[in-house]
């Protein structure tokens, strides 16, 4: 879905934000709470006469591999990117966590990735590769990738990809004489 829709010459706004969901990503977190679900069932229920240490393993295996899980997914149902004249900020989740936010300053150029894939990175999520660099990837399709300074580079899977690469462009080059 695109939302800004702007023409090569019109004016960028203040503040250009963008998204990406994946809603496949809430199936694997009703998964996480069916787990954390049978973990506190086979707390309180518990018909086990083998002992207390198997009962124990296994209501502490569900309960933590449904959190880890439940909340692994969740944090990564959509990512919000937000660029203003300072700075590019990228959010994740419900909660906005993990976050990281990039001055401009650090950007040496933006480019438009059309087909950026969780395979490519290892999978959903936060996103290291050595190779690669690091990756903000919640779905498959269009990206922007970041060349910073440094030399690494920053990937952020989000809808509208191309009109947030012309915004940062815009904002990394220096102002025209008699522009303020």
């Amino acid at each position: 879905m695109r939302d800004h829709l702007h023409r090569e010459n019109s004016p960028h706004p203040e503040v250009w934000t963008g998204r990406a969901t994946n809603r496949i990503q809430w199936l694997l977190a009703l998964a996480g709470a069916a787990c954390l679900a049978l973990g506190i069932e086979l707390a309180v229920d518990s018909a086990w006469n083998s002992g207390t240490a198997p009962l124990v393993m296994s209501v502490v295996g569900c309960i933590a591999a449904g959190l880890l899980v439940l909340f692994g997914t969740l944090a990564f149902v959509h990512v919000a990117l937000r660029v203003d004249k300072e700075a590019l900020e990228v959010r994740c989740g419900h909660m906005g966590l993990p976050r990281r936010r990039i001055p401009l300053s650090h950007v040496a150029g933006a480019e438009f990735a059309p087909h950026v894939t969780p395979r490519h990175w290892g999978g959903w999520g936060y996103r290291w590769r050595p190779e690669k660099g690091t990756a903000v990837v919640v779905r498959r399709g269009e990206g922007v990738v970041l060349r910073l300074w440094d030399g690494h580079t920053f990937t952020i899977t989000v809808d509208d990809a191309e009109s947030a690469v012309r915004v940062i462009r815009d904002r990394l080059r220096p102002p025209a004489p008699g522009r303020a």
